[in-house]
């Protein structure tokens, strides 16, 4: 099976890899954009990231805040005229619950540009549901519970609400196409136990992935990992099991779960990564990625309310190097490794590269 996740994708653009360090003198557009296109969301997850007091992420974000239409609109023909290879929607809120999410997909689909999405799935259905099974790349549902009790005492939402969404999931392979479907299996120490029963029933539905990745409870690896230690192991014999179990060849468990201490620390002063994939806000500002999104001291790059983006973006190369990782980024980041990568690549002495 190909790898869907890895930290070596950005190396088949060797021009954009070429082009980051600040010495370069030439910008070229990202690879990869997310767009969080609102904060609201339908659901009401106890542990979410966006919404947590004790979280540096989305520390001045705005529920109300959503891309108006006409930007939408502008930012999708600035990404298509880019040449940017792809969008994924994601939140903030929830991307489905945006009111001009079909016509901008629409637009993405009859470009060259990929697109996908996060979502909760309780939206994904009817023409949207359509427009990506055939049209999208992938889709990756967030969830936590394993039943309808479970999830609703997550989500703050009614019990029959895990049905629904497990239901539109069933239904969106229905549909066909070449759209992969996903889901994202957060864990804490609630959900521990049943791990492999979820994997399980994510199989049956005929999902094409699951992803198992841990909660972030603190700002702080420490706490972090002194959460999840007592469940730690449980963990990942659990997803150890359902790899065995539920092997084949059209089936990826993907385990994210991990201490998180190489999240946090930073001892590098540069942030290739998000030359590669920022973020679009739902406030109409760029930020340097999703960790740092709604940080608007520490990973706000600039607004684009008043300006195309594709001007805000080529529009010099100072803008990327006002934030110093080893000073304001000390909390989890899922672009560390990458950057730990591409730093070893552009710093390798050109006189040995022969060496190898």
């Amino acid at each position: 099976m190909k790898r869907r996740y890895s930290c070596m994708k950005v190396f088949h653009f060797r021009d954009k890899v070429d082009s980051l360090p600040r010495s370069v003198d030439r910008v070229l557009a990202p690879v990869h954009i997310r767009i969080k296109p609102t904060n609201a969301c339908n659901h009401n997850c106890a542990y979410c990231a966006y919404r947590a007091d004790a979280l540096q992420l989305g520390r001045d974000m705005q529920a109300r805040d959503r891309i108006p239409r006409d930007k939408m609109r502008e930012i999708v023909e600035d990404i298509i005229a880019m040449q940017v290879r792809a969008v994924t929607f994601s939140g903030g809120g929830e991307p489905f619950c945006y009111p001009h999410l079909l016509e901008a997909v629409q637009a993405l689909a009859a470009s060259p540009v990929q697109f996908a999405a996060l979502t909760n799935g309780a939206r994904l259905s009817g023409e949207l549901a359509e427009l990506f099974a055939h049209r999208a790349t992938w889709v990756r549902v967030s969830m936590d519970g394993w039943d309808g009790a479970s999830y609703a005492r997550y989500r703050r939402v009614p019990e029959t609400e895990f049905d629904r969404v497990t239901g539109n999931m069933a239904a969106f392979q229905r549909l066909g196409g070449g759209c992969r479907l996903g889901a994202s299996l957060i864990v804490d120490r609630t959900n521990a136990a049943h791990v492999r029963e979820f994997i399980g029933r994510m199989r049956a539905l005929g999902v094409d992935s699951v992803k198992v990745s841990p909660c972030i409870v603190a700002n702080d690896a420490a706490a972090n990992n002194a959460y999840h230690a007592p469940v730690f192991d449980r963990v990942k014999d659990e997803i150890a099991r359902a790899k065995q179990d539920f092997a084949v060849r059209d089936f990826e468990v993907y385990d994210a779960y991990h201490a998180l201490e190489d999240k946090f620390a930073k001892d590098y002063t540069w942030c290739p990564y998000l030359q590669v994939l920022p973020v679009i806000g739902a406030d109409c500002r760029v930020y340097a990625c999703q960790d740092k999104a709604y940080n608007l001291d520490t990973g706000c790059l600039g607004s684009i309310a008043d300006r195309r983006f594709a001007a805000f973006w080529f529009d010099g190369k100072d803008k990327f190097f006002r934030i110093d990782p080893s000073k304001v980024c000390d909390h989890h980041c899922v672009a560390n490794e990458k950057n730990r990568l591409l730093l070893e690549y552009l710093e390798a002495d050109p006189e040995h590269l022969a060496f190898v």
